[in-house]
Formats: C-alpha cells, structure tokens, sequence
C-alpha cells in the first residue's frame, strides 16, 4: 500500500474512531482511493489500525480500568454496565459477519446515516443534565445504550456517536456520556479485530510488514490525542461543533452518491 494512502488510512481511523463523526463515513471516502489494493493486505492494514486505536483507549482509561479489574470505587460498577451493553453489539455483529448484507455498504445510506444521527446527536445535546457519574446509571440503562449501539453495524451511524446520544437521552452529562462510549468501544474494537483477523487467515495471502507497524503506531499516536482532546472539549463545551461537521459530511456524501442525479 502506498505510504500517503497508509498514513490516511491509520489517521482517519485513529481520529474519527472516538469522535461521534462516523469513521465508516470517512473510511468509505477513503477506500474509494486506495481501490486496487491487496484485500488481505489491507484488511491486515485495518485490523493494525484497530489495534493502534484500542491501545490508545486502553492506556488513556488504564487508571479507571485497573481500580474496575481491582473492584475498587465506582469503577467496579461501571465494569459490569460495560459487560451487559457490549453483549447486544457482540451477538448482532456475529450475525451481520455470518450473513453480510451488500446494501449496508452503500454510500447513500452512509451518507444518509452520517446527516441524521448527527441531528440527532444535536437534539440529545440539549437534554437536560440528571445524572452525575456512570455509578448513577442502572443495568436496564446500560443496555439501553448497548441497543442504541448496534445502529452502528449500519455504516455512517458512528458507534461513537450513537452510544453518546443515548447517554445523553438518558440524562448523563457529555463527559459522562463519553467516557462510557469509549469504554464500550474497548469491547467493540477488539471484536472487529478478532473478526478482520478471522478474515485475513480465511484469504491466506496477507503478509506482515512494516506497514502494519506504521499503521498501528500512526492510528495509537492519532487516537490518544483525539481523545483527550475531546474529553477536555466535551468538559466546558457541547457536541454541536461535531453536529455541524456531521452535517456537513452527510451532505457532501450525498452530493457524491447522487451525483448523476445532477
């Protein structure tokens, strides 16, 4: 894979991969110019940029997943929400990967995901603040939220995105809200790649090389600055700027998919 399409690659997926922007909706863009790539090459291309993201997730919260492992605060807690909302995402993925549906890859629908759980995201902005800490939420919540995030397995929804609207639907505050999102998505991420490495093995041609090691790193560096530069936004500011630029995206998106429309 060429060096430019490599680094664009891990740095999308290593910043829009924690923001509720929709990194299926960057990433259908992308492929559209890295087409005529090796399939294994760039799945084991992907599975590196997945593996970059999550050691950045897992280093960034390596504190409050400690004191959770340890049953220490109210960590312990939250450990067991993350468990009974991951598990809605982890049955309906292994289906989706068993059945694979053609149309969920469609820029139009991307396009079109990408603009309305943006607006969305903008409406739950506006809810009111009734919960503070993740300790407030019961199981029943949890699970809400882990439903809210199998709208993700339609590309364009964003996983990000969707798990934070529903914590903020449910009334948690959008640094609250976040930090469950990523939680969830430590789950998430290792179960795509467990099924992209299942994937790679099945096409048997893939080789490891230095550009997986490129990919992970760019995506892990991309990933923890993404992050933390979220959480301090979401701590003194809204979602709307991410809101907007959904907005955006979607139309842009669509302006592309319905192109001979015009």
């Amino acid at each position: 894979m060429p060096l430019l399409h490599l680094i664009l690659l891990a740095l999308i997926q290593g910043v829009t991969e924690f923001l509720p922007i929709s990194s299926s909706g960057h990433l259908a863009l992308t492929h559209h110019l890295v087409s005529g790539q090796n399939t294994a090459q760039t799945l084991l291309v992907d599975i590196a940029v997945h593996i970059g993201t999550l050691a950045a997730v897992l280093l960034y919260f390596s504190g409050d997943i400690r004191r959770a492992v340890m049953r220490r605060g109210d960590e312990a807690h939250v450990l067991f929400y993350v468990v009974a909302a991951s598990i809605p995402v982890v049955v309906a993925g292994a289906v989706m990967h068993l059945f694979p549906m053609d149309w969920s890859r469609s820029i139009a629908l991307i396009g079109w995901t990408t603009l309305l759980f943006g607006i969305l995201l903008g409406v739950a902005d506006r809810v009111e603040v009734k919960k503070s800490g993740l300790d407030k939420l019961c199981w029943k919540e949890a699970v809400f939220i882990g439903l809210a995030q199998v709208l993700a397995l339609i590309p364009g929804t964003s996983r990000s995105g969707i798990t934070m609207t529903a914590g903020r639907f449910l009334g948690l505050s959008r640094t609250d809200s976040a930090r469950f999102s990523l939680f969830l998505g430590i789950v998430a991420i290792s179960g795509a790649g467990v099924i992209g490495g299942i994937d790679v093995l099945q096409l048997q041609d893939a080789a490891f090389s230095l550009d997986v090691l490129i990919a992970a790193a760019i995506a892990f560096i991309a990933g923890l600055v993404s992050i933390h530069l979220m959480m301090k936004w979401l701590a003194r500011a809204s979602f709307m700027p991410f809101v907007i630029y959904r907005i955006l995206l979607g139309l842009v998106i669509l302006a592309f998919a319905y192109r001979d429309l015009f």
